[in-house]
């Protein structure tokens, strides 16, 4: 299943900035992980904000819930996802 992912990240202020930059660095691996195992299959930044647009592939709803939660920066997320199915005038 196929499902569109906006996330919009919200670091709070004062934060340790040793803390964000560890949370950022883990971020980074889980998600290229993710992307090698073929289930988060696009990953496109919002141009002039923190934020990104993403396609994941996976068998559930639970399971992409499960991933999303895994995310180091998770709690500092708001997110909005969406099922996708085919477009019947889609060529590929």
């Amino acid at each position: 299943m196929l499902y569109c992912v906006e996330m919009d990240v919200a670091i709070p202020h004062g934060l340790d900035p040793d803390h964000v930059a560890k949370l950022k660095a883990d971020e980074k691996v889980r998600a290229q992980d993710l992307q090698r195992q073929g289930q988060w299959v696009h990953l496109w930044r919002v141009a002039g904000r923190y934020a990104n647009i993403s396609v994941f592939d996976v068998a559930s709803h639970d399971e992409l819930h499960d991933i999303l939660s895994t995310l180091p920066l998770f709690p500092f997320m708001t997110m909005r996802v969406t099922p996708l199915a085919c477009h019947p005038s889609a060529v590929a």
